[in-house]
Formats: C-alpha cells, structure tokens, sequence
C-alpha cells in the first residue's frame, strides 16, 4: 500500500500503527524527512533486510522453530527467555541502521501514534513523536511468547495489537486530514471451521487481533451519524483488507519473512492501493 501511495501526491498528516504497522510507520516518516523516493526505498531496503537476516537463522534453532510454530506447543513449554536468553532480536539492529531516531524526534511533520500494550494493567499506550525510539517500536512489536518483554522507564510492554490494532479513535483526534484509511492486515475472515490445535489458535488470534478494530470502526461511524463534531461530520473512512488482495492469506504464517512472499505481499497491496486511489472522491 505505502510503496504505491508514495508514488502519488498524498500528504501523511498523521498515521498510528500496532507492531508491524508501527515499524512501517517509523520508516515511512524517516524516509519522509528526505522525500517520497526515500520513504520508498527505506521500506523496500528495510524488508529485504529482514527477510535476509531470517534466511540466515539456523533452520533448527529453538527460536526460529518457535516462531514457524506461532502459538503452539513449543511457545507453550519455553519462554522466550529459555529459548533466546540472549534477546537476540534482528528488528533491533535493522531498526537503528535505518532510522536516526533523535532526527525523526526532531523534524518529523508526519504526526506518529505508536500503540503498545502496557502488561501491569492491560491499557493502550501511544508514543507520540517525542517519544520514539528504537525501544518504543520494539515495544510495540512485542509478542511475548517470542520477544523478551520490552521496559521503558521501568513499565513493561507488550505488543500493541492486543488492545488497538491500530489506535483510531486517537488517530481521528490527532490528525486533520478528512479521510481516514485502514489497512487491515490480519485477515478477518476463515474459509473453513478450524480443526486442529494451531488451526484454532490461529483463528483466535485473528478474532482478538481484529475485534479492536471492528469496535474503533463502528464507534467512529455512531459518532458521524450523530455528527457530534465538525471534524467528525466531514470524515471520510475507507478501509481496505489485505485478505481481499491474497488469496488464502488466512493460512499463511504471519511469520513469513521469506522474499518471495513478502514481494507477493507488496504488489497485493500496491493493487489494492491503485484501486482506491480510481474511486471517485466523495
């Protein structure tokens, strides 16, 4: 989505992101700083990183074979802290090459809403633009069954898809642009009941990393068919699923680095972009 908007005269007034939406969102406002072209290539560049740094883990390892296995047995009878003492965690190290943090505090106009999950109490937190670095990100990015929880100033954090997947509510109020685009990634839809174990597991992440945003969605339109606020009364939103783009993404694994299916992913969703950008203004 973001590789084909950036190709278009659209101005990012401001954009909130959970986990993986947060680190694309970091990338694209530090590219910004330098221009469209930059953001593009940052987020290309960045990707291939990963997907790289994930061909090279040892096939066997403990950690990569927990992260194929998502939610399973394995996740269930080790901690993270069992099988990765070290915290080795590629997205820090490709995060601090790509991204001056102190330069993107500094001059950012794209305003950033950073969801995480705070683990004392279970409530959102937003870090705002003064607030990022590399550890808010990572905090935002953290699934606690692969990730070592992530602290800041003394709070742990876990990802931030648990509670906003992403913040909109908040986005709404920061921002005053008059249309308002969703990228859903987690697919909302199964094809089939779901059987086995991992099949059920799977699903019922889907389900909860979805229903925050099902519920942000339809309280956002109660409050424009009340027309509480002008700001309100003229919003415009749009949501676009990457489900509808990819066939059978449901099934894959979500932690699927492997180029060829990120290249799939990317002319997906550069597809999906090209057909809102034909819609007809409202």
């Amino acid at each position: 989505m973001l590789d084909r908007l950036l190709e278009c005269d659209i101005a990012f007034d401001a954009i909130s992101g959970a986990s993986a939406g947060a680190v694309n969102a970091v990338l694209l406002a530090s590219g910004m700083l330098e221009g469209p072209a930059d953001a593009k290539a940052r987020l290309g560049r960045f990707w291939k990183k990963m997907s790289d740094s994930a061909a090279f883990l040892p096939a066997t390892s403990l950690a990569t074979a927990a992260m194929g296995a998502g939610f399973g047995a394995l996740t269930r009878a080790l901690s993270p802290y069992q099988f990765n003492p070290f915290d080795l965690n590629p997205l820090r190290q490709a995060l601090g090459a790509e991204v001056d943090f102190e330069r993107l505090r500094r001059q950012s106009k794209v305003k950033l809403l950073i969801a995480a999950t705070r683990v004392r109490d279970g409530q959102l937190h937003i870090f705002g633009n003064s607030e990022l670095c590399v550890e808010t990100v990572l905090a935002s990015a953290c699934l606690p069954l692969v990730h070592h929880t992530i602290e800041i100033e003394g709070e742990p954090y876990w990802d931030g898809g648990y509670v906003a997947n992403p913040p909109l509510i908040p986005l709404v109020q920061a921002s005053d642009a008059a249309n308002l685009l969703v990228v859903q990634v987690t697919p909302d839809k199964s094809e089939r009941p779901p059987t086995t174990p991992r099949e059920i597991l799977k699903r019922l992440d889907q389900i909860h990393f979805n229903a925050t945003l099902n519920a942000e969605i339809e309280a956002l339109k109660v409050g424009m068919g009340l027309r509480a606020t002008p700001k309100l009364r003229r919003l415009r939103i749009d949501r676009i699923s990457a489900q509808d783009e990819f066939e059978g993404l449901a099934d894959e694994n979500a932690t699927n680095l492997g180029w060829s299916f990120l290249e799939r992913l990317r002319e997906a969703g550069r597809h999906a972009a090209e057909t809102w950008i034909a819609q007809p203004a409202a």
